[in-house]
């Protein structure tokens, strides 16, 4: 789940309990990878840990939970070939975590610390205590009252920010690490390709800033990874934009996508620059680029046309979804790059 404290905080707002499941510990083949979540209330289930007969009798426990009195975190362990008769055969150990209105300040917290960009690790101790993880900051995690052991896991959460989450040996001690996703895309233009790529994105664990002058345009409600901006001056949004930041410009006016392409191709430490077009659409814009001195190597590094080869349909859908594959690829892709220099 690309944002589990918001989608906890209005679970809670809506109902006043949910349970929050996360695999903590994924051996051999599983549906998903540890650290994924999903939240269960009494009426909806939101996220996913995988599908099929693993997810099923997750809610059911979880609800079973939320009808008992208290708090607290429990495990339970599933060989999914022996016990569910799932093909994938390897080993889910899931936590669940019952929560009530008594969690949302210290969600307030989190989600403060998180949207400011400053990683936090959340420790969670398996057992009755009500919900409330402990939030360590880097400089905080020597000074922690926790087991040695639990100690290290937290410092290496920090020291590496693609370590998975870890349970402990004992089993009493969960360790994750929270952070802002630094999967951002900026999306230009609220027109129905715009609307159709946010909706793909608001599926994947990306943070989303979607841009647009039109301020009637954007629907009633987004994905709670997106954040809309109404501006006059969306070139504004370029410059503001995080480092390695992908942006794609898909806007009404072929003279703002100009503009547009000319400030981003201005930055150096842009991960992807998608303009939505023809080849016709490119060749137009190198020479109108190049007019106002944007150097031949960088106009190599627009995209245009955008998406994955292959997908020739030009629906809204049909391109969303393709140039969410090619955002998603690059990801991944530029991800494991430190991990495979480190395997050297």
């Amino acid at each position: 789940m690309s944002d589990w404290v918001a989608t906890l905080r209005s679970a809670l707002g809506a109902e006043g309990r949910a349970v929050v499941i996360t695999i903590a510990a994924a051996r051999g083949s599983t549906p998903r990878e540890a650290g994924a979540k999903m939240i269960v209330t009494a009426t909806t289930a939101q996220g996913t840990i995988g599908g099929g007969h693993l997810e099923f009798e997750a809610i059911r426990i979880a609800r079973e939970g939320l009808e008992t009195s208290g708090h607290g975190a429990w495990l339970a362990r599933f060989p999914l070939a022996a016990r569910l008769g799932q093909c994938c055969g390897g080993v889910a150990t899931l936590m669940f975590q019952r929560a009530d209105v008594g969690a949302v300040r210290w969600l307030d917290e989190l989600a403060r610390y998180v949207e400011g960009d400053t990683p936090r690790v959340l420790v969670s101790r398996i057992g009755p205590d009500p919900f409330s993880p402990i939030l360590l900051g880097a400089d905080e995690v020597r000074q922690a009252d926790l087991p040695a052991a639990v100690v290290a896991a937290a410092e290496q959460a920090f020291a590496q920010t693609d370590a998975p989450p870890t349970l402990s040996a004992d089993g009493a001690w969960f360790i994750e690490r929270v952070a802002r996703s630094d999967f951002r895309v900026v999306v230009f233009g609220n027109g129905h390709v715009g609307r159709a790529l946010v909706q793909v994105l608001g599926t994947l664990p990306c943070t989303v800033t979607w841009v647009d002058e039109r301020e009637n345009d954007f629907p009633p409600s987004v994905p709670p990874n997106v954040a809309t901006v109404v501006t006059d001056a969306p070139e504004d949004e370029v410059r503001h934009a995080a480092p390695g930041s992908s942006f794609l410009v898909m806007t009404h006016s072929h003279a703002l996508d100009l503009e547009l392409a000319r400030a981003i191709l201005a930055r150096a430490d842009f991960a992807y620059f998608g303009l939505i077009g023809s080849a016709s659409k490119r060749a137009q814009f190198e020479r109108r680029l190049a007019t106002l001195g944007v150097p031949r190597s960088v106009l190599a590094r627009m995209t245009c046309p955008i998406g994955v080869a292959g997908i020739r349909n030009k629906a809204p859908g049909a391109i969303a979804v393709a140039v969410a594959a090619q955002l998603l690829e690059l990801h991944e892709r530029d991800a494991a790059l430190p991990q495979r220099r480190a395997a050297r």
